[in-house]
This record gives C-alpha cells, structure tokens and sequence, in this order.
C-alpha cells in the first residue's frame, strides 16, 4: 500500500491534506480506502466492524496528519492507522467475550509421546502446486483456515505474516510481551499446519 503515489504525488497529497483541502481528502479516501478496507476487513471478518474500523482510522489520519513527517510511506502510515483501528475493535469485542480461544486452539496442536517426540509424523511440504486452478484453490484453503482459528490467534497470525510486523510491534500491538506474542504465532502457525494438512496431502510429495 505504500507505493500507490509516486514521491511527488504523495508530497502533493499531503501538502493537499495539511492544507484542509477537501479535495486532498477525497484523493486520499479514493487511493487508500480499498487497501485499508482490505486490512480491516481481514481482520475483524465482518463488514459492518470493517467499516466502523475504516471511518476510525481516517478520523485518527485526519486528525495526526500535521504531525506525518514523511519518514516512510504515506500508504505504510495509513496501513498503520488501519491496523490499530482494527486492533481496538478486536479488544472491545475480547473485552466483552472474555475467551482467548485456548482450549478451542489445543485441539489443533500437535501431540506428542515424549519430550519432543510427534505422536504422528510430521510430513515436509513441498513447493505451491504449479497449475493455476490448484493454485487458486489451495490459497483459497489457507484464507478459510486462517479465518477458522480462534480470533486472538488469527490475528497474531495475520500481523505477523501477511501484515508483517516485527516481533516486537505484534507485542506492542497485542499488549503482551515479545516472548508471549512469539508463542502466539508459533501456536497459531501449528494449528494451521493442521488445519490445512487433509488439503496438502491431497496435492501429493
């Protein structure tokens, strides 16, 4: 999302938004509002939160943009903003749940027989499959994997893989300590495995 606008462009824009120009505004709704959509949406799985999330988070870049210093990306900025809108929709809703998921997520880990030792091999997996329909269709398998693990797993998941924060930001980020945030994905990366293990072996070595 951070290369939507030219450097030039996007010193336009924020000249543009600085000013109070509304047509800065609507530019930037225009070129970033279906990105940010796309984080909100894949992380809160439900539009109308999606786009509660999405409002907040042009509200909150709004309301900061006298203080954006182009150190990155206006784009890698608002994605930011996004995030954290996204995250503070996803905390009021734990916030009323009161579950993390863990004993739903245990059922998908790995058992062991000994310290260290799988109960049931563990088969490497190989390269994506070359044809394009196999393609489409196991990527397709790991969204809806991905969507089924228990939410404060998905999203640790999400942040650090296809969001990609660092170690250090998801622990920022979900409050918790870096070793925790680490245990986290680990898990949630296991329960994927299994998630998606009938589908990788149907794809053959």
């Amino acid at each position: 999302m951070g290369t939507l606008l030219t450097r030039d462009e996007e010193a336009e824009l924020v000249a543009e938004l600085k000013a109070g120009s509304a047509r800065g505004y609507e530019r930037l709704v225009r070129t970033f509002g279906p990105a940010m959509r796309a984080v909100t949406r894949r992380m809160l799985k439900n539009d109308e939160d999606a786009d509660d999330a999405l409002q907040e988070a042009f509200l909150a870049a709004f309301r900061a943009i006298e203080r954006f210093e182009a150190r990155s990306a206006l784009g890698t900025w608002l994605h930011r903003i996004a995030v954290n809108a996204a995250l503070m929709k996803l905390r009021a809703r734990q916030a009323r749940g009161r579950e993390d998921g863990s004993e739903e997520l245990e059922e998908l880990l790995p058992r062991f027989v000994g310290l260290g030792v799988f109960a049931s091999a563990q088969r490497a997996w190989g390269e994506l499959p070359e044809d394009p329909l196999a393609r489409k269709e196991l990527c397709g398998a790991v969204r809806a994997a991905i969507e089924s693990l228990p939410e404060p797993y998905r999203v640790a998941l999400l942040l650090r893989d296809i969001e990609e924060l660092s170690n250090e930001e998801l622990a920022e980020a979900l409050g918790v300590t870096v070793n925790a945030a680490k245990i986290r994905v680990h898990r949630a990366r296991q329960a994927l495995r299994t998630l998606l293990e009938p589908r990788i072996a149907e794809l053959g070595p």
